[in-house]
């Protein structure tokens, strides 16, 4: 298991496009990735589950990642966070 906080650094937070973009990297995942905001804990390979959130610029959420390709997926994760 891969476990890291991060920032929301995109300037309209975790909306329709970068949210979007989210859920291109999560679904080629085999791994099950979590993303937790305060106490909301959602699926990130589901827009909904990203919207729901309500992520805004600044906000530091959590993401945990189990599975076979753990490790790269979260460092492709970090890298879409940090872009």
């Amino acid at each position: 298991m891969v476990e890291f906080t991060t920032t929301v650094g995109f300037e309209e937070g975790l909306h329709a496009r970068p949210a979007a973009e989210l859920v291109k990297v999560c679904q080629k995942a085999l791994a099950d990735i979590k993303i937790i905001k305060d106490d909301l804990e959602v699926n990130p390979k589901s827009i909904l589950g990203i919207l729901t959130l309500g992520a805004a610029h600044g906000d530091k959420i959590k993401i945990i990642v189990n599975g076979a390709d753990e490790n790269d997926v979260a460092k492709n994760l970090k890298a879409f966070f940090n872009k």
